[in-house]
């Protein structure tokens, strides 16, 4: 019958499940290679293009222009054989052993009969994809002490969360029991560190008795991402606490806050204010009673001046430095070696290398 992948509709907005098709790449039964165009979704804030990630025969395509899909639902199937057929599930009976308010795709269903996962234990109110299904099967670690202060998630597995297990293994009041990551393979490891689940692990991880949470989205590419995993990190319960790596060195008189981040090197000055989420990357200097918005995101080697103040969510890149008491607006990107002269306006781009003395 030939091998084939299931293709889900992915979740373009973490606060939209639902999406509208306003673009179809593909017919059914078409041959498409890794990396083809399969369709673009829309929801209110974004558009998403869907590639396949691999070659093969395009079947079962769910997606119709202008029509609304919801994530986690089969999106098509890709097979490498042309004779191949998508499975059909009308008659087989599963209808009648599914609770009616629970909302569940084909595959997350068998996968759940499989792994003798309880139906009536799967929430209410979204839709169940096979991701969700596996993460509840897995059983809650021996080795986490439920409830004992110390055991910490990281969100993310890329390089920053790499940088963060180490530097709370460097501060050691805090234990590393899991790493999230929508993207990453349950069971496999970062530094040692087992992947535990995507974002619908966060429930059963809180309810094992895991309190704190730590966001590694650096937010490089889009800001907004870091603040939307802190806000849902918040939402699901857990704590954020600041991390300062043993080697960077907070005068006495800073305040640093909740869930910020304050790498190897750096240097907070007297008086100064590092807002939540804030992240003072490797070798940076913020001087004396400079204010650091939340979301801010300073890079390495990143120099502010005394009394300098930046606004949320604002990145200021690699070797950015600042004269005395400016003021960097809220949103702004400044590129790596960019110096800042004059007040930066909010939402502005500076490109790397420049030197910015004013909006002209």
């Amino acid at each position: 019958m030939g091998d084939h992948v299931v293709v889900e509709v992915p979740l373009v907005n973490p606060n939209e499940p639902e999406a509208m098709v306003v673009d179809v790449a593909v017919p059914e039964g078409a041959r498409v290679a890794e990396g083809d165009l399969l369709c673009a979704l829309e929801t209110s804030k974004s558009v998403e293009d869907v590639y396949t990630e691999v070659s093969g025969f395009v079947f079962g395509l769910a997606a119709k222009l202008g029509t609304t899909v919801t994530a986690g639902e089969v999106l098509c199937y890709i097979a490498d054989d042309a004779s191949w057929s998508p499975p059909d599930t009308s008659g087989d009976g599963q209808e009648e052993t599914v609770p009616d308010d629970l909302k569940i795709t084909g595959p997350a269903l068998a996968v759940a009969k499989e792994l003798g996962v309880d139906l009536d234990a799967l929430p209410r109110g979204v839709l169940v994809t096979e991701r969700q299904v596996r993460e509840m099967a897995i059983p809650p670690s021996a080795d986490m002490p439920p409830g004992d202060g110390r055991s910490v998630i990281v969100y993310g597995s890329g390089g920053h969360g790499k940088t963060l297990i180490e530097l709370i293994r460097a501060v050691g009041d805090l234990e590393v029991v899991g790493v999230i990551d929508d993207t990453a393979n349950v069971g496999s490891d970062v530094l040692g560190v087992a992947v535990v689940g995507s974002r619908e692990a966060l429930s059963r991880m809180r309810g094992d008795g895991v309190a704190l949470a730590v966001n590694a989205i650096g937010g490089i590419t889009n800001m907004s991402t870091r603040v939307q995993v802190t806000a849902m990190l918040i939402e699901a319960g857990f704590d954020l606490p600041p991390l300062v790596h043993p080697s960077a060195f907070v005068e006495a008189s800073a305040t640093i806050g909740a869930g910020a981040q304050i790498l190897a090197h750096s240097y907070i000055g007297s008086a100064a204010t590092v807002g939540d989420s804030a992240i003072v990357n490797t070798g940076a200097v913020v001087s004396h009673d400079c204010v650091l918005g939340d979301h801010v995101n300073l890079s390495p080697g990143c120099v502010l001046a005394g009394s300098v103040t930046v606004g949320s969510r604002t990145l200021l890149g690699m070797g950015v430095t600042t004269y005395l008491g400016i003021e960097v607006g809220a949103d702004v990107r400044a590129g790596n070696g960019a110096v800042l002269n004059v007040d930066v306006p909010a939402g502005r781009r500076v490109a790397a290398g420049t030197v910015w003395d004013g909006d002209t």
